[in-house]
């Protein structure tokens, strides 16, 4: 007879002790270990009769690979980060700040699917079903393919999918369904993790795609055990600026499509309305002859993204001057400071910087290093910048000025936009293959310095 044991799992990141702690040792939060009971069947033999086996051994030049059919949303900004649209049987995890729009987002994808494809039940854990439906009468979702169930029990969430045959599952949140085989709250570890590991053994065996709403902790993370994130296909998330106008969703993990992919939303009164042109929105409301302000150009998976780089010097009033940034890493402009110091001689270390991406945006490639130099020495000097001016390149330590990759493509997004100059490294001058009309606007650099004669006039 097996043994009934206790052990103690942290809520947050899954680790396990025998005995209570105050504080966990795997992630270091306080009071998040709660006891769970478990058997001991160490002693027991298994019978490998009893099991079934799911397939068998095969070489992989004898797998026969077939195209998978996804369901296209509709939603142009959803499916490029999805890869394409939702895979059957696919178990899609989409997390972020509550209030940001994942329901919204949710409700507006069930609906496209229902009035294309077929049935979709929407499983509302959190809401009731009068609640729900208020929100879908705010974003006029009226298709009578579309089901509603509030319910928190496994077992009737199971029995409903299966009685129905739905198309598309969607799960609201997987923190709030619990398992009556286990005597854990809803939101525990152990809850989240069966509850989770079952509706992928439904979705995989019924071939249904599924949808789960995760909550997440004051970190950003999704909360729960981190295997959560490792039992899913896919996991999308909202960026936590929540306030902004705009909002960013990004695939932490895609199995069935790349990682990085960025779809941009807008929230208004229909619900979250798609932005298929965000180079212009974010270009659009900068200001005329203002120092400090540069246009850069990021690469966000398969497409260029034009962003405005702000940059506020001012003299500190305290013996240590205040480094401040927002959408940008901090110690990469802590680098890249440095470098304007050492190289140019640039004198900010009794200086107040602050640095700004507009919009809410998040960049974290190095080729917007020349524009973040830039945008700092405007500001200091007091000098605006030419409206038409696109900034490219990547900053080494060293003072120098470094290749980025695909230069071709944002130039050519930025000229579409009305820029007509541009500012990028002489190695991607040197290897340019658009037309020598666009050539002739491009100045190349390969060192840092350069930047005084040619932009600021020495």
């Amino acid at each position: 007879m097996a043994k009934k044991k206790s052990r103690y799992v942290c809520q947050e990141c899954g680790y396990e002790s025998l005995k209570w702690n105050g504080k966990c040792s795997g992630c270091g939060m306080w009071n998040t270990l709660v006891e769970e009971a478990y058997n001991d069947d160490k002693n027991e033999e298994v019978d490998l009769s009893s099991f079934q086996p799911q397939g068998q051994v095969s070489r992989v030049d004898k797998i026969q690979a077939t195209e998978v059919t996804r369901f296209a949303t509709k939603i142009k900004e959803l499916d490029r980060v999805l890869g394409g649209g939702i895979v059957p049987g696919s178990l899609i995890l989409i997390g972020g700040a509550p209030g940001i729009g994942k329901s919204t987002l949710l409700l507006q994808i069930s609906d496209r699917i229902a009035s294309e494809y077929g049935r979709v039940l929407y499983i509302s854990a959190e809401e009731s079903e009068y609640q729900v439906k208020l929100r879908a009468d705010r974003l006029k979702v009226t298709d009578s393919e579309l089901y509603i169930l509030a319910e928190t029990n496994y077992f009737l969430i199971e029995k409903e999918i299966k009685d129905i045959e739905p198309d598309l599952v969607v799960v609201d949140s997987i923190q709030t369904i619990y398992d009556p085989d286990y005597d854990s709250a809803p939101g525990s570890v152990s809850q989240v993790r069966e509850c989770a590991a079952k509706l992928m053994r439904l979705a995989k065996t019924e071939n249904i795609p599924v949808f789960l709403v995760g909550h997440i902790t004051k970190k950003g993370s999704i909360a729960g055990p981190k295997v959560l994130e490792h039992m899913v296909d896919t996991v999308l998330y909202f960026d936590d600026e929540q306030h902004h106008l705009y909002r960013v969703l990004r695939a932490a993990k895609n199995r069935f499509g790349s990682t990085n992919e960025i779809g941009i939303f807008e929230m208004k009164q229909q619900g979250l309305v798609e932005v298929l042109n965000p180079s212009q929105r974010f270009v659009s409301e900068r200001p005329s002859e203002v120092s400090g302000s540069v246009i850069v150009a990021s690469i966000e998976g398969s497409r260029p993204i034009l962003v405005e780089v702000q940059a506020l010097v001012s003299s500190a009033n305290f013996g240590t001057p205040s480094r401040m940034t927002s959408g940008v890493d901090h110690k990469r402009v802590s680098l890249i400071l440095a470098v304007l110091e050492k190289k140019v001689g640039l004198q900010v270390q009794d200086q107040d910087v602050y640095i700004n991406i507009a919009g809410g945006m998040k960049v974290d490639e190095p080729g917007i290093d020349l524009g973040i130099a830039i945008a700092v020495i405007s500001s200091l000097r007091d000098f605006s910048l030419a409206d038409d001016l696109l900034v490219i390149g990547e900053l080494g330590l060293s003072g120098e000025v470094r290749a980025v990759a695909q230069i071709e493509r944002r130039i050519k997004e930025a000229k579409k936009l009305g820029f007509n100059k541009f500012l990028i490294p002489n190695s991607n001058y040197d290897s340019l293959e658009i037309g020598s009309e666009i050539n002739k606007d491009i100045l190349g650099i390969s060192q840092i310095t350069e930047v005084l004669d040619l932009v600021f006039g020495g």
